[in-house]
């Protein structure tokens, strides 16, 4: 009959893996304290302020089309209308 004894020991070579793998999070802890985290931090920043950038780019060319729609109605109306033709003939297709 086989039984089944609980070591209350650690064998020496699982110890030398657990010491092993502590030393490797360690490791990989402290990388990611040193490099990851403030590259993350960088590319963050430069996100924001391309979403910035584009966001204010977008306003600028909203009132920008705003402004010529005020000025010259009929052209724009013509505009969204031979827009929408060359739209509908290209579904067609």
């Amino acid at each position: 009959m086989a039984t089944s004894e609980t070591p209350t020991e650690i064998p020496p070579f699982m110890a030398d893996t657990h010491a092993e793998i502590a030393a490797l999070r360690a490791k990989i802890e402290a990388l990611m304290n040193d490099r990851v985290t403030p590259a993350v931090s960088r590319a963050a920043d430069k996100a924001e302020a391309a979403a910035h950038r584009a966001t204010d780019t977008v306003r600028d060319q909203t009132e920008r089309l705003s402004a010529a729609v005020r000025e010259k109605p009929l052209t724009a109306i013509g505009l969204a209308a031979l827009a929408g033709y060359v739209f509908a003939v290209m579904c067609r297709r």
